[in-house]
This record gives structure tokens, sequence and C-alpha cells, in this order.
């Protein structure tokens, strides 16, 4: 039986944006909610409230996780205000999924919880008795994943809603294809990463690049790269000795592909490279020369996804995923069965297959876990937006593709690159445009 407690949290992700932004003063109705002795309200936001206890909840994991990353932990009253941020911007996004948001269906709702009660290896009698245990009667639990499930289609269909893309930036774009073919082709390259907190102090930064020094200087002295990256990289391709896998250098970052230039294969960039995560130290294993355009390389794929939540952390899906491979591994289970019995996406029924899909149909990080498979190889746990997920590669083939459907993998590159921009100006907007009022907090 796993260790994780079911405990409510009023809803599930957090997106920890800085800058509390207060609506204009406006009386709010907040909805019922059941405090415990001792427990008060601490924000209204919109027709919700944030209680103290959950703060006290948030700044525990916030604290929690910032241990299991190593990284400098904020005073305070800097991880307070994060907490408030983050459990704003939560009440935010399901206040606004609440009022625009479809209907969920009773029986999809049904097949989610019978879902959570799976992932964490319990009957449905048993998640009852867990849940009562934690002092949450079953009605809360379910409207907690209803909300939970509003969120996420609101956030997709809204966020896609922002994103523009012209044919202008079509056309530029494979005019930059165009190029980098006929002078690169394709990259496989390993890198190893040493994150840098957003906001980091200066003392934290330069302990950071000395870090990433040493792991170059090892490098360039002969150290074998992918025991460098299993013991530096913070990044989740360490397992695979920090490989991309072999992939158009349009699938890389244009900031990883101007380091290499004029390198060849087993070649080191001599200059760590900073960007937003960190420091990188980049490695060129294989450079494939420049190809058609029209010509693609798809890739027949199955999945398994589980989407974390309140309910299951993303700790705890990337381990009962992490069991699922070894399961399918021994032969004690196929990966069609799993994905039946456990995925919560669409192909769920299908056995996790996903069809032919050629380049730019997946979110990168999918994409580049799944292209560095060989036929029939299972990936670990490959966290993304959509949840964590376990991935097999059946097939690979070359074909040739017509310039419509080209255009339309080019809308999808461009539109997935232009993605998390997008969402992080979607919830400012939307906590500019949310009643927040602070009541009293009381250290």
């Amino acid at each position: 039986m796993t260790d994780m407690s079911i405990r409510f949290l009023t809803l599930f992700g957090a997106t920890l944006l800085t800058g509390l932004q207060l609506s204009q003063p406006a009386m709010a109705q907040t909805r019922a909610i059941d405090l415990k002795p001792g427990d008060y309200i601490a924000v209204v936001v919109n027709q919700d409230v944030v209680a103290a206890s959950e703060v006290v909840l948030r700044v525990s994991q916030l604290r929690e996780e910032s241990k299991r990353r190593g990284t400098a932990m904020p005073d305070p009253a800097a991880l307070h205000k994060q907490a408030m941020d983050a459990l704003i911007d939560d009440r935010v996004l399901v206040t606004h999924a609440r009022e625009t948001s479809g209907k969920v269906d009773e029986p999809e709702l049904d097949r989610v919880v019978s879902n959570v009660a799976a992932q964490n290896k319990l009957t449905m009698p048993q998640l009852l008795e867990r849940l009562k245990q934690d002092g949450t009667d079953f009605r809360t639990f379910r409207e907690n994943l209803r909300d939970q499930m509003m969120t996420e289609r609101v956030r997709e269909r809204e966020v896609q809603a922002r994103i523009r893309i012209t044919d202008g930036d079509i056309d530029s774009y494979l005019d930059k294809r165009r190029e980098q073919s006929s002078n690169a082709g394709q990259l496989n390259l390993a890198h190893i990463l040493i994150k840098v907190p957003d906001g980091a102090s200066e003392s934290v930064v330069a302990e950071r690049q000395a870090r990433a020094e040493l792991a170059l200087e090892r490098a360039k002295a002969g150290d074998d790269f992918r025991k460098l990256a299993l013991e530096f990289s913070d990044d989740a391709t360490k397992e695979r000795g920090g490989e991309f896998g072999l992939r158009p250098v349009d699938r890389l970052p244009d900031l990883f592909v101007q380091a290499v230039v004029g390198l060849k294969g087993g070649e080191l960039s001599a200059q760590l490279l900073r960007s937003g995560a960190g420091f990188h130290v980049l490695k060129v294993v294989e450079r494939q020369g420049g190809g058609s355009l029209t010509t693609v390389t798809q890739t027949h794929a199955r999945h398994v996804l589980l989407r974390p939540s309140a309910q299951l952390s993303a700790e705890v899906a990337t381990r009962r995923l992490a069991e699922f491979k070894r399961a399918i591994v021994s032969g004690s289970i196929t990966f069609e069965a799993v994905a039946r019995e456990n995925s919560e996406d669409g192909s769920a029924p299908q056995g996790g297959d996903l069809g032919w899909m050629g380049p730019g149909a997946f979110v990168p990080e999918f994409e580049s876990a799944m292209n560095a498979l060989p036929l029939g190889g299972i990936s670990d746990p490959v966290p993304s937006r959509f949840g964590v997920h376990l991935i097999q590669v059946v097939e690979r083939r070359s074909v040739e593709v017509e310039m419509k459907q080209l255009r339309e993998q080019a809308k999808a590159a461009l539109r997935e690159g232009k993605y998390e921009e997008a969402y992080l100006e979607w919830v400012k907007d939307l906590r500019s445009r949310a009643y927040v009022e602070m009541r009293e907090w009381l250290d």
C-alpha cells in the first residue's frame, strides 16, 4: 500500500507567480467552508476562500520541496508570500473554471475516482475509509476532483485560444528549418543541467556556477559524460546520460544549437551555457547531415498517463509508473493492459495507442523521451504539463509529407513554443480581474 495520505486540499496545481494584485474593492460572497476550531479565513478570492491551515500546509510543502531539490531555503516571509500567491492563483483558476467550464458528467467523474483509488492501491471501500480517517467526506472529495477536471479543460481551451500563429510565422519557421536542414540535419545532444532557482541570490548563483564549472572541467579531462550526468545533473535526462536523443535541430532549443555550431560528434562545448533554467554543460553525441525537409520520421507509440493532483502527487505518480514498467518488463502484464486499467487519457480504451505521429505532434519533453527509445523500448516516467507518462515505441518509419501537412506540423510546433508564455499571461490576466481580500494573518 502506498504511503501517500489522501488529504483534501481545495484544489490541485500551484502556479508560483510573484506579485499580489488586488481587484477594486468590493464585497465578495464566499462559499460555505467548514473551518476547524482554531482555523480561520486567510484570503477571500472571488466566491471562494483560503483557510489559514491551507497556507501552513502549502508552506510546509514548499519547504520540503526545497529540501528535496537541495535549493536555498527562502526566508519565512518570502516562503509565506510564495504559498499565499500560489493558493490565490489556484482559487482564481478554479472559480473561473466553475463559471465557464462545461458540466462534468457523473460517469466520467466516477472513472476518475476509481483511478485515484487504483493509483493508491486501494479498493473503493478502502478509499472511503482512508478519506474518513483524514476527516474528508466523500462528497467533498468528488467535488475537488470535479474542480480539477474543469480547470484543466478551461486551461487548455482558453490558453490555446490566446495563441495566434500567422501564415507569415509558418513561412518563417519553414524557411528556418530548410536552412537548418541543409546545414545541420539532426543532432543528439547530451547535457548536464545545474538548476538555478528563480530569484536566487548572487551567492546561490555563484555556488551553482562553480558546481557546473567543476562538471565541465571533469568532462574536458576525459571523465565519462554519462557518469558525470548522473552525479551532477538536476535534469530528468540524467538517467539517459543527459541525452536528448537524435532529433531535427528545429526541435532543440536555439540556444543549444547555436552553442554547438561547428562541433563534431563526441566534442564538448568549451564554455558553460546559461539559460533560464540554470547552467548547462553541452556535448554533441551524434550529428547527421541534412536531408529533405518533406521526409520525416514518424513514430507509432503508446503511453500511460497519470495526472498529478492533490490526491496523487507527481512523486507518487512517478513511483506508480516505475512499478508498472517493472511489471511490464518482467512479463507479468502487458503495456496495453496497464494503459486500459490505469491511464487517464482518451487513448486508454485502445491500450494507450497514439497511432502514427510526426515531429511536433507532442510536447517537447514527451517527444524527446520517445525519440531516445529503441523499438519496443519503454521510457522511465516522463513529466509534462499534462501529467506523468510511461511511453513505449512500437514502430518507426520515414515518410514523404505534403506541404499542407508540413505546414500543420509547423503550426503545432509554433503553438507549443508559445504555450508557456500564453499560460502565464492568462493566469496573470485572471488574477488582475479577480476579487482578492486579504484577511488578518497571525504569525
